[in-house]
């Protein structure tokens, strides 16, 4: 069954419940009031007339025939019948042949003067029925005169009668519950259909983004927990957008990586194989063969390096190195840095520049904080001609702090969101052989310093260089959880 359809049966089986409840209670205190105000008339009247009967110039407590035959024909206006017996439990009036009498267990009740109520005399088994005809509501109330019966009256009145109250309160309950059903159909159709419309809307956007549409949005007021759905809905899609659009980088990168390496290891073995296919036909002079040897070493170690630098990535990620961390003084590391860089940086008209003190004591691993540094430098080099590279360095609470900045052709938002990542080139137009060729490099720095413990960022501007400042901690003080 649909929901919608669900939605309003279950609409209606509350309705007619909580009208059956309140009519059913209904009813049964309109019987109880009806039973309960009859009861009440016929005590009244015979205490009245009970009055008449123990009245003090009436001292035989008898009342005359002729009387009670008149207060009988004006009884019968109000539909009431009466019967009066004496204290010996003989019917007095009206007069008859047969020997009426009450029961003695109810006669022995009233002589100690308990009033008994009869709610329908054909079903009370305590009394048979007055009248074979019609069922009567009655009751019996004693005359008592100092302490003594003096006599009894019965006064009934007919059950049909005392019902008719009833009756009508079972025509409005049955013309209440018809009007309900029908009004209350018509809501529930309003109101399952516009919850049914709200989820069929967000069904269908769940069919389109499991096809692969991210571009859904489903509108919503907040007024109701569909729509804390909806806005929960809207969230997870835009998250899984941006997943999305992450996973299609990624891959972008990685067939950008995959195709870099092909070519960069392409480059070198089509050499060395050339250089090999020389040697085996002696096509290489004499004097060339030392300058060949010479080349097929350079690009042998290149395709070693590149392959060496994925796998010290591997290893860094899965944590399968080991740090031995020790003080040591910085400055001296960052010196012979320089020393072995300022080659490079000449070929490319940089001037490399330390500015710190002559003691900068750091708490890391030596070779990895060389390799870090180198990394960084390289980076720096790589995307700077004609500029200054300035590496700077000094001692915080807890921790020494390292600074690589650079001149160069800088980086928009969206490239330092992705420059730590791996395969990732910023500007692959640029990539040349040696630093950088593979975008493995910062990957491995910010690795390096993850399990230092320590920190990286980055704030560059296009055309305004890029600044790369790294924190290492002290024994004890760390800042990341190593991944």
């Amino acid at each position: 069954m649909k929901l919608f359809y669900q939605e309003i049966l279950g609409f209606l089986l509350v309705i007619v419940t909580s009208i059956v409840i309140i009519g059913s209670s209904t009813i049964h205190f309109a019987t109880i009031q009806a039973y309960s105000q009859s009861y009440t008339r016929l005590e009244g009247y015979g205490i009245s007339i009970g009055k008449l009967a123990l009245a003090k110039d009436n001292p035989k407590h008898e009342l005359d025939a002729k009387f009670l035959k008149n207060l009988q024909v004006v009884m019968e206006g109000e539909d009431v019948n009466l019967r009066i017996f004496n204290n010996k439990n003989r019917q007095v009036y009206p007069e008859t042949t047969m020997n009426w009498a009450l029961p003695q267990k109810l006669f022995k009740q009233l002589k100690n003067g308990k009033t008994i109520r009869i709610r329908n005399d054909h079903e009370d088994g305590r009394v048979s029925s007055f009248s074979n005809k019609d069922a009567y509501t009655s009751v019996i109330v004693p005359w008592r005169s100092k302490g003594k019966l003096v006599g009894v009256i019965w006064l009934g009145s007919r059950v049909q009668n005392v019902e008719q109250m009833i009756v009508r309160e079972k025509h409005n309950l049955l013309t209440a519950l018809l009007s309900s059903l029908v009004i209350g159909g018509l809501i529930s159709f309003i109101l399952s259909y516009y919850i049914s419309r709200k989820i069929k809307l967000l069904s269908n956007a769940t069919k389109k983004v499991a096809q692969g549409d991210f571009s859904v949005h489903l509108k919503h007021k907040d007024t109701d927990e569909i729509d804390d759905l909806a806005r929960n809905f809207n969230i997870m899609v835009n998250a899984l957008k941006e997943s999305n659009d992450e996973i299609k980088a990624q891959e972008k990168r990685r067939e950008q990586f995959m195709a870099d390496a092909a070519h960069e290891m392409r480059t070198p073995l089509t050499t060395i194989n050339g250089l090999l296919e020389g040697f085996e036909y002696d096509a290489i002079p004499e004097e060339a063969k030392p300058k060949s040897i010479a080349l097929m070493h350079s690009e042998t170690k290149r395709l070693i390096r590149l392959v060496n630098e994925n796998l010290d990535y591997e290893k860094i990620r899965n944590n399968k190195i080991s740090l031995i961390q020790s003080k040591f003084n910085a400055t001296e590391v960052l010196a012979n840095l320089l020393t072995q860089m300022k080659q490079k940086a000449a070929q490319k008209n940089d001037e490399l520049i330390l500015n710190c003190p002559q003691q900068v004591e750091v708490y890391a691993d030596k070779d990895r904080f060389t390799q870090i540094m180198v990394n960084l430098v390289q980076n720096a080099l790589q995307f700077t001609e004609n500029g200054k590279i300035t590496i700077s360095a000094k001692r915080i609470e807890h921790g020494a702090q390292f600074k690589i900045a650079d001149t160069g052709i800088g980086m928009n938002k969206k490239q330092m969101k992705y420059i730590f990542e791996r395969f990732y080139k910023a500007d692959p137009s640029r990539a040349k052989i040696g630093s950088g060729e593979s975008g493995l490099g910062l990957s491995i720095v910010l690795s390096l310093i993850k399990q230092h413990g320590g920190k990286i960022n980055v704030d560059s501007e296009p055309g305004k260089g890029a600044t790369f400042t790294v924190t290492l901690y002290d024994k004890g003080y760390k800042e990341f959880i190593k991944d």
